[in-house]
């Protein structure tokens, strides 16, 4: 019966938002309706929540922030080597790679790849392309931690200035797509390698983009594509139920009963993409470690997963999914007990004195200033979810859920919980994810969160180049934030992309990186 509510609520709520569809971006969607049928062009249009400024990514330069997300992701771009189903590496620009020794790497690139304006995809070009994203692009610059590149024909000589186990990897990261930067990127449109060209884009609302003509590795079956950025949920769902839009990226879970039907189809996978919390340091009550324990403890991560995500997800116990042999399966940490959190918080002085039921120690409440955004539909419902079960410990948790989120957490005292989304695992190594929010100098240590512990063991990290001893190492950083209880990892990402019967060839991978390919096609 819940359930049912649900749909009729997502309906009436797609009913009224009709009259807002018909009334922006009219021009950008008739051609979809009809697929090829009037002109003889294949045009595939795409609704994406996620292609915005809010998250840092307002163009498709890889080069800038996480720009290189939508370059990837919509087949403009592409790496030198690339993840298959199980997060493996295979040759995707590159042909293959050599470890000559701890400090030199040998790329050797395919015959016959160009850029879409017909150049030569040769060393040189990945050569320029990587010296600039080296010089521009800051985590960039940390993770490659590149001395020298040196190009000859197709072979790729790069030495870095310490050891670096995982250069191959971060170079998948997606502001590793190789792009001509001979060719500059006017307007954030970038030139690639990819199966198609980007003509024209216009942040927070479109791209469009065209089939490359040169494209090295086969047919591009597609003639255009028009992403479309719709960040309401109601008015993504009622894009594709009018054929608006012929597949969506991030649809609301409520919608999904509406398209569990032969005219809709759907693909999925488990990926490492977590919704999480980070603690903020800075903070006077996040200093006390009662409190972030109490936090852990006061979170029901269970009901958030199958009741307000309908299923559409999996607990989180440590950094990385249990498809990992580094995952939390092999980690420990607080379990929802609202009783042990209440007198956690009573045997550290936290008590309701006044009976208003928030507790309060030497004058102070017991306030939790969240903060979060809302372009990817969980984290909204993960705000309201701990708030509730928070408030039943004694926390008082005012929310900030704004695409506005940027600025707050990059003021110290502005907050005391970030509850945000990343890929933790994005380039199929455990290291990812430390190295961009814990260490001193990483880009999304938001709350000056410091470990000495934590940083002996990526020292032994960075030295180790053998899988089974980084998945070991990999465990022990993991246990060491959850018993700081720097971090709370609540679920990861099923994620799914809902399409037309007649789409084939889009596939949910579990990098949450290739979308929009060569095999994508309308029939």
């Amino acid at each position: 019966m819940k359930r049912i509510r649900r749909v009729l609520a997502v309906t009436l709520a797609m009913m009224m938002a009709v009259a807002a569809l018909t009334g922006c971006g009219s021009g950008k969607t008739d051609a979809s309706k009809n697929g090829a049928a009037s002109t003889g062009t294949k045009v595939f249009t795409f609704g994406d929540t996620t292609f915005n400024a809010e998250n840092e990514e307002p163009t498709i330069d890889p080069h800038s922030a996480y720009c290189g997300w939508p370059c990837v992701r919509y087949g403009v771009g592409e790496t030198l080597f690339k993840f298959n189903d199980s997060m493996e590496l295979e040759p995707w620009i590159a042909e293959s790679y050599e470890n000559v020794d701890e400090l030199t790497w040998k790329i050797v690139l395919k015959d016959g790849v160009k850029f879409s304006n017909g150049k030569a995809c040769d060393a040189a070009a990945v050569k320029a392309c990587i010296e600039d994203l080296v010089e521009v692009h800051e985590r960039a610059a940390g993770d490659l931690d590149i001395a020298s590149i040196e190009a000859d024909g197709n072979t790729l000589t790069i030495k870095t200035n310490s050891s670096k186990p995982t250069l191959i990897n971060y170079l998948c990261d997606p502001y590793g797509c190789i792009i001509d930067v001979e060719a500059g990127n006017e307007n954030g449109i970038v030139v690639g390698t990819g199966p198609f060209v980007a003509t024209e884009l216009v942040t927070d609302d479109h791209i469009n983009l065209v089939k490359n003509e040169n494209y090295w590795n086969g047919e591009v079956k597609l003639d255009e594509v028009k992403v479309l950025t719709i960040t309401d949920g109601d008015t993504l769902a009622l894009a594709l139920q009018n054929g608006d839009i012929d597949a969506a990226y991030g649809m609301a879970y409520a919608s999904y009963p509406i398209f569990e039907n032969d005219d809709y189809q759907f693909t999925s996978t488990a990926t490492s993409r977590a919704f999480y919390c980070q603690m903020n340091y800075n903070s006077p009550v996040i200093k006390d470690d009662a409190v972030r324990k109490a936090l852990a403890m006061g979170i029901d991560k269970e009901s958030f997963v199958n009741t307000l995500l309908s299923g559409y997800g999996y607990v989180g116990q440590g950094a990385f999914p249990e498809s990992f042999t580094f995952g939390g399966q092999n980690v420990k940490t607080e379990s929802y007990d609202p009783e042990g959190a209440k007198k956690l918080l009573e045997e550290a002085g936290w008590v309701d004195s006044d009976g208003d039921g928030i507790r309060e120690k030497d004058g102070k409440t017991l306030t939790i200033k969240w903060v979060s955004y809302p372009s990817r539909q969980e984290l909204p419902l993960l705000a309201e979810s701990a708030q509730a079960t928070l408030k039943d410990i004694g926390f008082d948790v005012q929310l900030n859920v704004t695409a506005d989120h940027g600025t707050i957490v990059a003021e110290k005292d502005g907050w005391d919980v970030y509850a945000a989304a990343f890929v933790t695992c994005g380039i199929g190594d455990p290291m990812y994810f430390f190295t961009t929010h814990c260490f001193d100098d990483s880009s999304k240590n938001r709350g000056g969160y410091h470990s000495d512990e934590l940083q002996e063991l990526a020292d032994k990290m960075n030295a180790t180049f053998d899988k089974d001893e980084r998945s070991q190492i990999a465990i022990d950083m993991q246990q060491q934030i959850l018993d700081d209880n720097a971090f709370i990892f609540c679920s990861f990402l099923k994620m799914s992309m809902i399409s037309k019967s007649n789409v084939t060839g889009l596939k949910a991978w579990p990098s949450d990186y290739y979308e929009l390919t060569a095999d994508l096609d309308i029939e």
